[in-house]
């Protein structure tokens, strides 16, 4: 199933959501006894690759002393046992951002990668594409520019965390959160214009927009 946004892009809005609101249900992998020297994180007894753990994804880190507490973009996964990580960065093309060195680190990686899934279903459907259309002609590998939807599939996940943390806990400040990035999500689907190579030729001739979804041919 495509994606339109990761775990990094979620980062960027609510680093809480990878602390304390993590969801204890879909943390891919935990442990202990790691260590970070610049941008390299090293746990000897983890398999990173067998807990499908991905570039684009987030990792928390706790050092036994304190001075390293928070979440951090995964860049690559180098082997079982060792990650490039960083500081969250504006973009992916920038340089990784080394977070401070340390010893004896608690780790957790958790992923939003179900709800992610959802909001790409959700999306495809309403522009009228697979596969959230199974009728349509056109798939998601048609779509010249997946960007413009990141976006919009970043707020709807959050949006659905909120929902599922406040149905737990009967949060008014996540039923706040819940609404608000519920309507940040409709404001981006508006504004996404996708330009369709519905030939595979390489070049759009189908467009739809957000704002009024419907099929234009150039």
């Amino acid at each position: 199933m495509v994606t339109f946004s990761n775990d990094a892009d979620i980062l960027r809005y609510e680093p809480i959501l990878f602390g304390e609101l993590h969801l204890p249900g879909q943390v891919l992998t935990a442990g202990t006894g790691g260590s970070l020297t610049g941008t390299t994180f090293t746990a000897e007894n983890a398999d990173f690759i067998s807990a499908q753990v991905a570039a684009g994804g987030v990792i928390h880190l706790q050092s036994a002393d304190g001075t390293l507490d928070g979440a951090y973009e995964i860049v690559s996964v180098d082997s079982a046992t060792q990650l490039t990580i960083s500081i969250v960065r504006t973009d992916n093309d920038s340089e990784p951002i080394a977070p401070p060195a340390a010893e004896n680190i608690a780790y957790r990686i958790s992923t939003f990668r179900p709800q992610a899934n959802e909001a790409a279903f959700q999306l495809t459907e309403y522009f009228g594409i697979r596969p959230g259309n199974p009728a349509s002609s056109i798939d998601t590998q048609g779509i010249l520019d997946i960007e413009v939807l990141r976006r919009a599939s970043v707020f709807a996940v959050i949006s659905n965390v909120y929902a599922m943390l406040a149905s737990k806990a009967n949060e008014e400040n996540f039923w706040k959160k819940n609404l608000h990035y519920q309507k940040l999500f409709e404001k981006a689907r508006q504004r996404v214009h996708l330009s369709i190579d519905s030939s595979a030729d390489g070049i759009s001739d189908v467009t739809r927009s957000g704002a009024s979804v419907r099929l234009v041919r150039d």
